[in-house]
């Protein structure tokens, strides 16, 4: 497993050896096969988001497996099943333990790496595009970020309801989002989105900062503006109420009924996943140096084979 005595850069993380765990009721036993690296793992490392609590603990909140051992009260599960879902950390290793309710059967036609890079990003777009806003056929939707791992699952997932989607990002990654249905695209490092961008409905910010405030100026009256950032928002709801729009926030939050209807999305390609990069387990701190020091595209996964 990954673990860390202290907060700080990439090079905090270590390989350790540590004791199987067995789960508790309620619980299965996964043997985990892939595991991603996302933002959340970076801010937890750093102690810029301390959800932890103190080190040492083991980072990891996405994986995909192979369930090996079911706890009392367990149905829906046994050993030998594919699943994935997130976790309340720990992924980052051999084995983890979790209630059951947060994992669903993985795909077949779907391996580990694509499936381990799921669960944040997909359960993110899905509650805030469907959940919150339920867009629908024409719904002029904003995504910032649109190439990370959030941002290009929801754009797909904004398309496949029909939305008219318009997304910022580096023009290196325009032809990427093209490919995955964005209708109009902005490179917001040399242009000014909101002088070019009006009229939206929803918008997706996936940046945070300056970014929330900037975006009230892209949204049609009672536009809703949804942030889905660990960190600062950039402003408070009554600043988005007093200019007559709306505001929610979301963390994605676990749903196997929610990761199911996900993964039918992902078996016939109307959701098609990025992975920038693998790493081996013992590589982990160079996986956090890839997503500190350049955007991402898509996700970052570890791969831990036999």
């Amino acid at each position: 497993m990954t673990t860390q005595h202290r907060f700080g850069g990439p090079e905090v993380l270590t390989v350790e050896e540590r004791p199987r765990p067995v789960p508790a009721a309620g619980e299965v036993l996964v043997r985990v096969r892939a595991a991603g690296v996302g933002p959340e793992d970076r801010l937890a490392r750093s102690g810029s988001a301390p959800v932890y609590g103190e080190p040492p603990f083991t980072l990891g909140r996405d994986v995909s497996g192979v369930v090996e051992e079911v706890g009392a009260e367990v149905v829906g599960f046994r050993p030998g099943d594919e699943v994935f879902g997130p976790v309340d950390g720990g992924g980052h290793a051999l084995h983890v333990t979790a209630p059951a309710g947060r994992f669903a059967l993985k795909p077949a036609p779907l391996d580990h790496v694509r499936a381990a890079a799921a669960p944040t990003a997909t359960l993110t777009a899905w509650q805030a595009l469907i959940d919150i806003a339920r867009v629908g056929p024409g719904t002029r939707v904003l995504i910032h970020a649109a190439a990370g791992g959030v941002g290009h699952a929801a754009v797909q997932l904004a398309k496949a309801e029909g939305a008219y989607v318009i997304g910022t990002a580096r023009a290196d990654d325009h032809a990427f989002l093209r490919d995955l249905g964005a209708d109009e695209l902005v490179d917001d490092s040399t242009t000014d989105f909101t002088t070019v961008v009006h009229d939206i409905e929803v918008a997706l910010d996936l940046v945070g900062g300056a970014h929330g405030p900037r975006t009230l100026g892209t949204l049609r009256p009672k536009g809703l503006l949804i942030c889905a950032v660990p960190g600062d928002l950039g402003l408070a709801p009554e600043d988005v109420e007093a200019r007559g729009m709306r505001f929610a926030v979301v963390q994605a939050k676990p749903s196997a009924e929610r990761l199911t209807k996900i993964a039918a999305l992902l078996t016939d390609h109307r959701i098609r996943l990025h992975v920038d990069a693998t790493f081996p387990l013992a590589e982990v701190a160079e996986a956090h140096e890839l997503g500190e020091a350049s955007s991402v595209r898509g996700g970052v996964v570890l791969v831990i084979p036999d």
